[in-house]
Formats: structure tokens, sequence, C-alpha cells
């Protein structure tokens, strides 16, 4: 049940993390594609347009002509090619100039009309300026892959800039929820505030590994499931080269990151049958457990398709069950941990959500 007063401000974030879920999709879409390095230049104002002649077209081809990508791996394109891989590109970088407008604009017209208490104003400026950095940290990662040498963009900036999303979706549902959720009716059971917490930081941390399998395709070390190339514990991990002991490792700490994940959230659904009578609750229990499951399936089809050409959809099928797992348990994260303070302090009354 959503406070009146507070429902203009919450209906815009919502629409705001909702366009944050579209843009991280379209990163996932742009990295599948080999995309992210087809536009050379970061021009914030005048990359809106693509380019609009055939000049400039092939301005822009001779500059991706120059880079390792094209080299090494794409020296067959044409510019037809070209094009197909520069629009998922330029549609995530124009989605990210869409996304700021749909921040800052509705943010002027609620000020104009008194809609945002004072305490919200330093969060806001907090969020704003979240998303201006997650634009630098992106054109970071694409510069990383603008060279002679380097055929993508680095894998560790690629993580930092898929967590820092992450953060910026969370950060931007909460503030939401604070100002849409009432307080829930439920017993305060310290026990299940720590499983949560524990859980939604694991799965931070497991779609950071994540963005490493994907930026430094680990998933070729390994494409073998339940084992990892035959061993439980691969040699090659401790004993072969940087290299191949680096790939190893990021896939390894992944699948066992999945394995705790899932042993946890099976431990909280049993843990929490009390929350049946709380409709939201309940339905984000059962959902949060439906949704490991899924994502398991999705991560081992993933893995054996590495070679295939099905593994573009199943790993953004992957990745997309993995923020909606992300999202679910910040909810019920949030939903235990309201119930820890007066309900002075939090500004809603205490009323079940329905």
């Amino acid at each position: 049940m959503m406070d009146g007063r507070n429902r203009p401000v919450a209906t815009w974030l919502y629409c705001g993390a909702t366009g944050i879920i579209i843009q991280i999709i379209l990163g996932g879409i742009t990295r599948l594609t080999g995309s992210g390095l087809s536009i050379t230049e970061w021009q914030p104002l005048l990359g809106v347009l693509p380019p609009m002649d055939e000049k400039s077209w092939q301005h822009s081809f001779e500059a991706y002509k120059q880079i390792a990508q094209f080299k090494l791996v794409n020296p067959h394109f044409i510019l037809s090619d070209y094009k197909s891989i520069f629009f998922w590109e330029w549609l995530h970088r124009n989605w990210a100039r869409t996304l700021g407008i749909v921040f800052i604009a509705p943010f002027f017209v609620l000020v104009y009309q008194k809609k945002i208490d004072k305490a919200l104003h330093i969060p806001l400026i907090i969020l704003f300026l979240m998303g201006l950095l997650q634009g630098v940290i992106g054109w970071i990662m694409v510069k990383s892959g603008l060279n002679d040498t380097s055929t993508a963009v680095n894998d560790i900036r690629l993580a930092i800039h898929f967590i820092t999303a992450l953060i910026l979706l969370c950060y931007t549902l909460w503030m939401a929820f604070k100002l849409s959720l009432t307080r829930l009716a439920i017993p305060n059971k310290p026990y299940l505030l720590r499983t949560t917490g524990i859980i939604f930081c694991l799965i931070l941390l497991q779609m950071c590994y994540g963005a490493l399998m994907a930026g430094s395709k680990a998933a070729l070390a390994a494409p073998t499931w339940p084992d990892m190339n035959g061993f439980l514990i691969p040699p090659a991990m401790i004993h072969g080269d940087p290299a191949s002991s680096y790939l190893l490792t990021v896939q390894f700490i992944h699948r066992l990151l999945a394995v705790l994940i899932a042993l946890l959230i099976c431990i909280l659904y049993y843990r929490s049958s009390s929350w049946q009578t709380f409709p939201l609750l309940a339905y984000a229990r059962k959902f949060s457990l439906a949704l490991i499951c899924t994502q398991v399936i999705l991560g081992i089809l993933t893995l054996l398709n590495s070679f295939n050409s099905s593994y573009q959809t199943f790993a953004l099928l992957h990745q997309s069950t993995g923020i909606l797992l992300l999202i679910t348990l910040l909810f019920i994260f949030y939903s235990i941990n309201i119930n820890r303070y007066p309900a002075t302090l939090t500004g809603n009354n205490n009323q079940v959500i329905e």
C-alpha cells in the first residue's frame, strides 16, 4: 500500500529503476554481440545521432578498423556488418542518455510542485552522482579495448561497470521502497535478517564473478558439468600457467558461490514459513526459490553451450534472472529490516503490505 503523499516520487524512482534494468540488459546484448568497441569516440552530446550519410559511416568504420578487434577478430567485416554492431552500442549509449532525462526532468517538476521532501535532497544528489560516475566508468571500460592488442574490454573493468550498475539499481529501489512500502507486522527474527543480508551480498559477489566469466570467456576453460574437465578441482587451476589458472579459478568460484547461494535460499525458504500470511512477502519467498532453481539451470545450460550459437540466448537469460533474484532479495531484506525500527523513524505506519 503506497502513501499517496509519496506516490509521485516513488513512481518516478520505480520508472527510473525499470530503465536501469533495461540498460543493464542492453549492456549484456552489447557484450554478447561484440558491439562494445564499435564506437571509438565518447561524445556525450554529439553522439546522440548515428552517422547520417555514407561519408560519416565510412569515417566511423575507418576508426574501428584501427583497433585490434577488427584486425584480429573481424577483418572480414564490410560496412553492413559494422552497422549491425554499431547499432547495439549506439542504443546502449542512447538509452543511458534517455535515463538521464528520465531522472532529471521529472526531478525539477517534482521540486517545483514541492513533492520532494528536504530529507530526500542529499540521497537524490548521491543518486545523480552515481549515474554520472556510471557513465565515466563505462567509457574507461571501453577505452581498455581501444588499442592494438586487446580484442575486447578488460574483464575487471567490465565487472566494475556491471556491479556499479547493480548498486545504482539497488540504491534507486531502496529509496523507492522507503517511500512506498509500509511496515510489516512480522516477528522480529534477527537470524532471518542476517541470512537474507548474507544471501544478498553473495548474489552481488556472484554477479561480479559472472561478469568476470563473461569478460574473460572463462566458461571455455572448462565447458563441462558437474565436473570441470573431468575433475572436481582441476589440477591446472593450481599448477597450470597463469592464464589458465585464472580462468579456471574464476569459474570454480562462480560455481561454488552458486551452490552456496542455492543452499542458503533453501534454508531461508524453510525458516520463513511464517511469512505465508503476508501476501507480497510470501510471493517473494516463493519467487526467490523459483528464481534460484531457474538460475542454476540456466547457468549450466550457458556453460554447456559455450561453443554453440545458443550461448547468447542462455547467457542473456542467465543475467536477467540474476537481476530479478537480486531485486527479490533486496525487497525481502528491506521488508525485514524496516521492522527493526520504530514506526516514527520510518515515516510509515505499522501496516501489512498489500
